[in-house]
């Protein structure tokens, strides 16, 4: 999640691009209304009073209500943060700008919705902005780097988590991976299976995700953490849920193990898209029928 270089500027003009439309469809547009539109009918006008009698009667309960004309139009505090942030800052995202959109177009669908994004970096701020009013959290393996990004950004909700495994691993955990201990549909923190993460906050295990992000741990170096159990775990929180689907993404996937991995456990038959070195999985709910293949067949 964390560049390790300077990015393009046109990755840095998306970024703002998205946050500045975000803000006219959630500020602007309720407010505007075309010329044709402008003159209302007497049933209409009695009806809107009625309604705003009504909605005003049941919110004070009595009591004076505050004039909402101008609260109710301001920019939410965490998009001003984000749009200040990234029209000022030199670091962009390390995703590129084609990268970014692919999950762009499914929070414009979804949000707001449940988002766990494993990594916290630079583009944090702009996830949880796009998710405005619903839940982004991430997981992040480095607690120095943690408290790093919470002194600039208090208001991310993060966890530090911790990885066993290691990149030089990912051959073995491959195999074990093919095991019916890892192919049985459950809760990963009673999973008997090798790569499933079992330590982390329980409510993590608790809530519906509707998209999840693989962007971490580290995994270009042997002896890194790898993102076996990250792309493991985000596949079977997905089979796991109650009903319904999710989306999940994983990036880099130009690497073998980000290769290999997503889609032996996300599988190649719910992939909906690859863009550049982003992968963009549905993965259906499983509990429905515990008997569905842990894969499509052909």
């Amino acid at each position: 999640m964390r560049p390790k270089s300077h990015q393009t500027l046109n990755v840095k003009l998306l970024v703002l691009g998205l946050l500045v439309a975000f803000f006219f469809i959630l500020v602007l547009w309720p407010n505007y209304s075309p010329s044709n539109q402008q003159a209302m009918s007497p049933s209409s006008s009695k009806a809107s009073s009625s309604f705003l009698t009504l909605e005003t009667s049941n919110h004070d309960n009595g009591s004076t209500k505050e004039d909402c004309s101008l609260s109710c139009n301001k920019i939410p505090p965490s998009l001003a943060k984000a749009l200040i942030h990234y029209s000022t800052s030199t670091i962009t995202p390390q995703q590129t700008s084609k990268e970014i959109s692919v999950t762009e177009r499914v929070l414009e669908k979804k949000s707001p919705c449940n988002f766990l994004v494993f990594g916290l970096g630079h583009d944090s701020l702009m996830w949880s902005s796009l998710n405005h009013g619903g839940r982004t959290v991430f997981l992040e393996e480095d607690d120095a780097w943690i408290e790093q990004i919470r002194r600039r950004f208090p208001g991310l909700e993060s966890y530090h988590v911790t990885y066993d495994s290691k990149v030089n691993e990912a051959d073995n955990l491959m195999e074990v991976g093919k095991g019916p201990e890892c192919t049985a549909v459950g809760d990963t923190r009673y999973s008997m299976c090798q790569l499933a993460l079992k330590g982390l906050p329980s409510e993590i295990y608790e809530i519906k995700w509707d998209l999840i992000m693989v962007d971490a741990p580290t995994g270009y170096y042997e002896e890194a953490p790898g993102r076996m159990t990250a792309i493991y775990t985000a596949g079977m929180m997905a089979r796991n849920r109650e009903s319904g689907e999710t989306d999940v993404f994983v990036h880099d996937v130009n690497r073998e193990v980000e290769d290999k991995f997503s889609r032996a456990f996300l599988c190649d038959k719910y992939m909906k898209k690859q863009e550049g070195r982003l992968r963009h999985f549905r993965i259906p709910s499983h509990r429905d029928d515990l008997d569905k293949p842990f894969c499509p067949q052909d």
